[in-house]
């Protein structure tokens, strides 16, 4: 170059950009699969799980957590651990630790892990690392475990750390309408016990079989799907957490025609949703339930799913 030419101005160096990736169960086969937004670019990233529900993604710290429903009777569910691309696999609440943990819930500025526990009639939390296992909600009334009154079993979890509460949902027996959806504070009250708590709300009641939860904490609005039959169940539904619920709040039904719907995950950036059922099938929308599209079909039973951007 001679000392007249202008040097060729240097492109700064960008970060590489996220990509949105789905991180879900396949139940029977007992998987972890990945895949694009758009269901492309699949991978299986965990074999050898026990019937997985649950599974939540830290991206900052590079895992995932999912948890293994195992066999209901037996008292052997637990939770595990995997970095992302699949290594370094190890356990955070041994079998045992909880009867039959379904949906999952990270909270990350705490550092807990929230989870129903169906079987166990619990909502129950614990530290990243497995330990401080806690009892937050007993439903059982005083019945062993594992518990066979459906009414009482506990499904969907969601956590608003900010308003220091927990909803959940007790799925009710098949297609009974006896579904319901509570609120909680998220610490038991001074003085009283997971079995005795005096702060329970009841959301809703008569639901047909809802199962997994998701907050909206900027709009305050409460995602869920329902396996029940239809017109009300095999859907996704939305309402307002300030609804006044003394009055019968009715909930949106914003999807139908799921195949006994499971899995829930929110991309507010993108607005949109994904939703998993049983029969195999990945589904996204828009939060208002617009736009219904398959991301995936006839993929086993899929029941909990994950949404993160990949950096």
């Amino acid at each position: 170059m001679s000392a007249t030419e202008t040097p060729k101005a240097t492109r700064p160096t960008s970060a590489k950009a996220a990509t949105g990736r789905l991180f879900f169960l396949e139940a029977s086969r007992g998987e972890i699969h990945s895949a694009n937004a758009d269901g492309t670019d699949r991978k299986v990233i965990v074999t050898g799980c026990r019937i997985p529900d649950g599974i939540v993604v830290d991206v900052e710290a590079g895992h995932i957590y999912w948890t293994n429903m195992g066999v209901p009777n037996k008292n052997d569910g637990s939770i595990e651990c995997v970095d992302l691309d699949g290594q370094n696999r190890k356990t955070i609440v041994p079998e045992g630790g909880t009867f039959t943990p379904k949906q999952l819930h990270l909270e990350k500025k705490a550092g807990k892990l929230y989870w129903c526990d169906r079987e166990g009639m619990r909502v129950m939390r614990c530290n990243l690392d497995g330990s401080k296992i806690e009892t937050l909600v007993d439903t059982s009334k005083g019945a062993a475990r594992p518990g066979t009154d459906e009414t009482k079993v506990c499904v969907g979890i969601a956590v608003d750390p900010d308003r220091g509460q927990i909803y959940w949902t007790q799925k009710g027996p098949q297609n009974a309408e006896k579904g319901q959806l509570f609120r909680a504070k998220i610490d038991i009250p001074k003085g009283e016990t997971a079995a005795n708590r005096t702060d329970i709300e009841l959301l809703f009641d008569g639901l047909p079989e809802p199962i997994d939860l998701e907050l909206d904490l900027k709009n305050r609005l409460l995602y869920w799907t329902d396996r029940g039959d239809p017109p009300r169940g095999n859907t996704v539904n939305r309402a307002s957490v300030d609804a006044d619920f003394n009055k019968r709040a009715t909930p949106d039904i914003l999807l139908t025609h799921l195949e006994e719907g499971i899995g829930i995950a929110l991309d507010f950036k993108g607005n949109r949703m994904f939703i998993t059922d049983l029969a195999g099938s990945i589904y996204s929308a828009r939060l208002d339930g617009s736009e219904k599209k398959p991301v995936l079909v006839a993929q086993g039973n899929l029941t909990g799913i994950a949404y993160a951007e990949i950096s």
